[in-house]
């Protein structure tokens, strides 16, 4: 099971900003989540809540596990069930793309391995595999500072199933991406959900990619949700509810640049 449920779910941090207000929402396992809203509605902040990288109350469940209190050993289990995609690739340029994707092996093996770069065979195994189900397994032994930005990405999402995991996040996965590469990557993401069952959740600034993409929709506003449906139902209405505006010709582009 990956079921993500959160109740009455806020996160203020240090400073006194809230991010997420009295959050109530369940996903369910293998389940393809995107999120929306604008700069600072709290999409990153909901993502990270899960991981338990953010101060929470309420209540915040992965598979049953409490996150909000959890120990120290508690929170690393879970975040061994949950691979992690960024909006900045965060790989180690100089290393080769397979070693960065082994990365995502590091709460399998001990650490003596990976420190010494001594990885077991199986574990090289599942990063060739994992290469491959996103097309760039010939670029296995070049430096990642060689590959395009897309490339990049596409190295970050096989770190994250090299993980094995049973949810995917995914902040802003392609905002520093150009349309076309946007479309390779959404397509990656979407087809992994598919084949493997894995639980995703997406964080995307705009609707776009989101109604060619997506299934259910959740939007966020101020730290409040404001949306939780099918995208297939998202109208004006909808979009004003979470953006504060009507749909403009420049919302799409992405899509019609496709």
């Amino acid at each position: 099971m990956s079921r993500i449920e959160f109740t009455k779910a806020t996160v203020t941090y240090p400073g006194g900003l809230t991010a997420l207000r009295d959050i109530d929402l369940v996903i369910d396992e293998g389940e393809f989540v995107v999120i929306v809203g604008l700069s600072g509605a709290g999409k990153s902040t909901l993502l990270r809540s899960i991981n338990g990288l953010v101060p929470v109350t309420g209540s915040v469940t992965v598979d049953g596990r409490e996150v909000v209190g959890a120990s120290n050993r508690e929170i690393r289990e879970i975040r061994s069930d949950v691979g992690m995609i960024f909006q900045t690739f965060n790989l180690v340029n100089r290393a080769t793309v397979i070693n960065n994707v082994l990365m995502g092996r590091l709460s399998k093996v001990p650490r003596w391995r990976s420190s010494l770069g001594i990885w077991p065979a199986s574990d090289k195994e599942i990063a060739l595999e994992s290469l491959e189900r996103v097309g760039i397994v010939e670029k296995s032994y070049i430096r990642a500072s060689d590959l395009s930005g897309g490339q990049q990405q596409r190295v970050g999402i096989a770190r994250a199933l090299a993980q094995e995991p049973r949810i995917i996040l995914a902040d802003e996965p392609v905002a520093s991406l150009d349309p076309v590469t946007s479309h390779v990557v959404m397509r990656d993401l979407k087809r992994i959900n598919k084949d493997l069952g894995i639980t995703t959740i997406i964080n995307l600034h705009f609707l776009d990619l989101a109604r060619q993409y997506g299934e259910r929709l959740i939007g966020l506003r101020d730290g409040k949700l404001v949306y939780d449906g099918s995208i297939a139902d998202v109208d004006d209405e909808i979009f004003r509810d979470i953006y504060g505006r009507a749909i403009t010709p420049d919302d799409l582009k992405k899509e019609a640049a496709q």
